[in-house]
């Protein structure tokens, strides 16, 4: 009996690591810090949809003004615009 609950253990314990694999990892970031592109395209299709940008709060309030054409997607370039455009409001000196 022992034997059999050992060969069992040492055959399963190799398939829970695989069972880890192909997970994507969640593209966290710090509250109010940008991560990179590559980082939030948690997928790597190319493109962060709004689920993936929720790892980043401050992309969340800017996603759709960024989303140029409208597809529902950040491409590269609209979310180097709008990293751009988040740089430049948070040094604009602010109205007191």
């Amino acid at each position: 009996m022992n034997r059999l609950l050992a060969a069992t253990v040492i055959a399963l314990v190799p398939l829970a690591a695989l069972a880890g694999e192909g997970k994507v990892p969640d593209p966290a970031t710090p509250a109010g810090q940008s991560g990179s592109f590559d980082t939030l395209d948690a997928n790597k299709d190319g493109r962060i949809s709004m689920p993936e940008a929720s790892a980043d709060p401050k992309l969340v309030e800017s996603f759709s003004t960024a989303d140029k054409n409208g597809d529902g997607y950040l491409d590269a370039d609209e979310y180097a615009a709008a990293v751009r455009n988040s740089k430049r409001t948070n040094t604009e000196p602010q109205p007191q």
